[in-house]
């Protein structure tokens, strides 16, 4: 995915103002990302400017330069193309541009629905860097925070070569001057209070973008941080800028339906115990295997016996008064549990214990790699089965469902993407006793 794409920005979706800070690319990303808006006519003209200094050959990216000393200079301002504003350009770098000014690109670009991209740090070309006391200087409208790293200073020496501050990177990661910078570093410093995360207006977005993954090494080792980033960070992406190809790490999460009260079972078949656990606990704890977060645990009647099997793990139990009125309703009841900045949830059923982890993590690596509405896992190139991903642009459509249906009910409104599976016991599930005699019987 280009930049454009694994922001998820769009025509419905235009981010309104993006704040770049950081280093290792901000400006690359912000004139990329600039460029790829207007190439797809998303809006007919975009704005960039900049709270900081921009060296004079930068400006070259835009399609229009304008240095405005006050807001006179705005009249007649280009509505084509990238039109980048800032100060006045002393010798070899601009000025920052005025508040005043600023507060007019705001009010302009929000009323007219035009995208506002700011740099608002400097870092004098180098792949890491650490704020001073006066930075960033983020505006307080700022809508998404993109926080640049460059991941080319893994195993560098921490000196003034490869970071812009090197002793405040120093004290908020306890690395030593001249120690080889970790990626664990890069983390501790993109997680401080007085590092990534310094100035961030409360109500912003946060994306941490993880640049310079031009090997499949540091692709890898950038997946690894983003996992532990998540926690801080509403996404994650990995990749290249001179490459422009990125992957997008989101939370997922993992939605267990266990609302079924086995009528025709005879029994609660979430109880039902394989290999010493209740299956509801293995599926539980196979999600959690998998990196979903949150774990989500929808019941019906059952609800006490199944929370109950579960009160050790880091799950949530939800119960769903109105299961009697089909799948439908746990699948609402579920989404709607969920927090804001789950990128995507994957479904699981509760008669399904043996389904591995191995599938979940392939569904999450397909999603971070396409943002595919919804992923299904296709059995020997012919069977779709469980589980399915199914994207946050979806989560609307699942809403709306009515009656004993699930998300297969939505596939004709969204494409759907296969994912090659090897293994058919994703196709078991337990119906009948027969069934459940196979499963213990099974070698898994």
């Amino acid at each position: 995915m280009n930049l454009l794409q694994s922001l998820r920005f769009d025509k419905q979706n235009k981010n309104g103002v993006i704040s770049f800070v950081g280093s290792g690319g901000k400006t690359t990303a912000l004139f990329q990302l600039a460029k790829q808006i207007y190439q797809l006519r998303i809006t007919d003209y975009v704005f960039a400017t900049a709270t900081t200094h921009l060296g004079a050959w930068q400006t070259k990216f835009a399609d229009r330069h304008i240095a405005v000393k006050d807001r006179k200079d705005l009249q007649g301002v280009p509505n084509e193309g990238v039109v980048l504003l800032t100060g006045a350009t002393d010798g070899e770098r601009t000025q920052p541009i005025a508040e005043s000014v600023l507060t007019w690109l705001y009010e302009y670009s929000n009323k007219q629905n035009i995208p506002l991209l700011i740099e608002a740090d400097g870092s004098r070309q180098k792949p890491l860097k650490a704020p001073a006391e006066h930075e960033p200087p983020i505006p307080e409208f700022t809508d998404t925070i993109i926080y640049v790293v460059g991941l080319n200073a893994i195993g560098k020496p921490l000196n003034d070569e490869h970071v812009h501050r090197p002793e405040i990177f120093s004290q908020l990661t306890n690395l030593e001057i001249n120690e080889s910078i970790t990626s664990e570093s890069i983390i501790k410093a993109l997680t401080h209070s007085q590092g990534g995360l310094k100035n961030i207006p409360r109500h912003a977005k946060k994306i941490a973008l993880l640049n310079q993954a031009d090997t499949s090494e540091l692709q890898s080792v950038g997946g690894s941080m983003a996992k532990q980033l998540l926690n801080h960070f509403d996404s994650v992406l990995v990749g290249s800028l001179q490459q422009g190809n990125f992957q997008t790490f989101e939370k997922t999460a993992g939605v267990i339906l266990a609302a079924g009260d086995s009528t025709r079972f005879g029994s609660p078949k979430q109880l039902l115990e394989w290999k010493g656990k209740p299956f509801i606990r293995h599926i539980a704890e196979t999600a959690l295997q998998a990196d979903l977060q949150p774990v989500v645990v929808v019941t019906g009647i059952h609800h006490a016996e199944i929370k109950s099997c579960l009160q050790d793990l880091p799950v949530t139990a939800i119960q769903n008064q109105n299961y009697k009125n089909g799948q439908s309703e746990s699948i609402k009841l579920g989404i709607k549990s969920l927090p804001d900045n789950i990128g995507a949830s994957i479904f699981l059923l509760a008669d399904q214990p043996q389904i591995p982890a191995a599938v979940i993590k392939a569904l999450k690596e397909r999603h971070s790699e396409t943002l595919s509405p919804i992923i299904a896992p296709l059995v020997l190139g012919e069977r779709r089965a469980n589980p399915v991903l199914f994207d946050k642009a979806t989560f609307s459509d699942l809403l709306q469902l009515t009656g004993d249906v699930g998300g297969r009910a939505i596939f004709d409104k969204h494409k759907v993407d296969y994912l090659p599976w090897h293994d058919d016991i994703l196709m078991f599930d337990v119906d009948t006793r027969e069934d459940y005699e196979r499963l213990k019987g099974l070698e898994i």
